[in-house]
């Protein structure tokens, strides 16, 4: 369909570059002579939502802007780019702030970056937080798709340190690139955030997790690409979900789990896709307390699942097996405070049937959360004790995990396993 000429106006290209979305939004209502309640009928919500949404200048509500923005015809690379975080600016030099009179190269402020890791996740979320508020220079450090692979497997081996060391300047390149307008590129900067916002999570930085996923759909969509919307609309839901907002994210992996199934599921990729979302429907509808719906998605994520082999094949967006299912279903059980079906979901689930460090670690950590619910500390020490040597971030990094740790600690300090948990989880 050819874009309606008033969206190259200087106008329109005006509200773009300055982002300002809700401006945009206005432009196109007021160009369309509709008044605020007409948009409001179209949206399902009262005109003055529709005036805050034009007025403000910091998204609240992405959904409703992209919704709105599509009802008044604003063209998706207007509305991406409105969106976006400023340019990259190039610097002539790098300031640090260990002297405010010395200026350093490019390289020695990678150096610095690196040998912060050593500090721990929390110290490195400075340096992405400024990398998410003002896009970093490119780096031009070699291949954004393999460095994009070796920052996934980072995520797979619970290397979040160094994961997060790594995501400014992926972040920059991908901006960079993501520039050609090409939807590869645009997939591929969305990953980059899906990415970013799958680890904030683990870590518990629920807000910058809400602002990455944001991020990740809102290239996706651009794109074009189904399964970068997927993913990236999978990991807003599971924001949502620990923000108790698990209405929205019910909703939201409704619409995504419907999509990727009317693109026919005639490829493996699309079928992993599709039991993943079902995965995480069925999680997040247990979370919700909605039993038989959470039951229900479970059962047919694992009958979309026996399409597939045991193993999925390196490089794949979502790597679901039949074997994670069981273990979704471990989740799905203790999420509904049925500890004893969660331990019989997972009672047959052994370490080999996964491919990663975290997915092995993660059975760990749930057979644990179960153990625990179940009131068997030593099992629950065991378990976490397994996850912890698979991989170790997985049970230091993750705050549910580790008050689970902690509490073992207080309450059971002459069970077995425990001192040995303790001190591991303490280094």
């Amino acid at each position: 369909m050819p874009v309606d000429p008033f969206w190259s106006t200087p106008k329109a290209r005006e509200l773009a570059e300055q982002r300002r979305p809700g401006a945009l939004i206005r432009l196109g209502r007021e160009h369309l002579s509709w008044t605020l309640a007409a948009l409001g009928d179209r949206l399902g919500c009262a005109p003055a939502t529709v005036s805050r949404l034009e007025r403000r200048h910091r998204v609240v509500d992405l959904d409703l802007v992209h919704r709105a923005a599509q009802e008044v015809g604003v063209p998706p690379h207007i509305l991406m780019t409105s969106l976006a975080p400023p340019a990259p600016k190039v610097p002539t030099a790098t300031r640090v702030t260990a002297s405010p009179h010395a200026e350093e190269d490019p390289m020695r402020r990678r150096t610095l970056l690196t040998a912060t890791a050593a500090a721990g996740p929390v110290a490195l979320m400075v340096g992405l937080d400024e990398a998410l508020a003002d896009t970093p220079a490119p780096t031009g450090r070699g291949p954004l798709g393999a460095r994009v692979a070796a920052a996934r497997d980072l995520y797979d081996k619970g290397a979040h340190s160094r994961l997060l060391a790594a995501l400014p300047g992926l972040i920059a390149d991908g901006h960079a690139a993501a520039s050609s307008r090409r939807e590869l590129d645009q997939a591929r900067l969305s990953s980059i955030y899906s990415l970013a916002a799958a680890v904030l999570t683990k870590l518990g930085s629920y807000g910058q997790a809400r602002l990455t996923a944001d991020r990740a759909r809102t290239w996706a969509e651009v794109s074009g690409s189904p399964l970068a919307s997927a993913a990236a609309a999978r990991e807003l839901a599971i924001v949502l979900r620990h923000q108790d907002r698990g209405a929205e994210a019910q909703r939201l992996m409704t619409t995504a789990a419907s999509a990727v199934e009317a693109t026919g599921l005639r490829t493996d990729a699309s079928i992993s896709a599709y039991a993943q979302m079902l995965c995480t429907l069925a999680y997040t509808a247990a979370r919700g307390g909605h039993r038989a719906e959470a039951l229900s998605m479970t059962e047919e994520a694992r009958r979309a699942a026996r399409q597939l082999s045991a193993a999925a094949p390196a490089g794949r967006l979502f790597p679901i097996s039949p074997a994670a299912v069981d273990l979704y279903a471990v989740g799905v059980h203790w999420a509904l405070g049925d500890a004893g079906a969660a331990l019989e979901a997972g009672k047959n689930l052994r370490p080999a049937q996964f491919p990663t460090a975290e997915r092995k670690a993660r059975m760990g950590t749930d057979m644990a959360r179960a153990w625990w619910a179940w009131g068997r500390p030593e099992q629950t020490a065991r378990a976490l004790l397994d996850a912890y040597r698979a991989s170790p971030g997985e049970v230091r990094d993750r705050p549910a995990i580790r008050s689970i740790v902690d509490e073992l600690a207080r309450r059971h300090p002459h069970t077995s396993g425990v001192k040995e948990l303790h001190a591991a989880t303490a280094r």
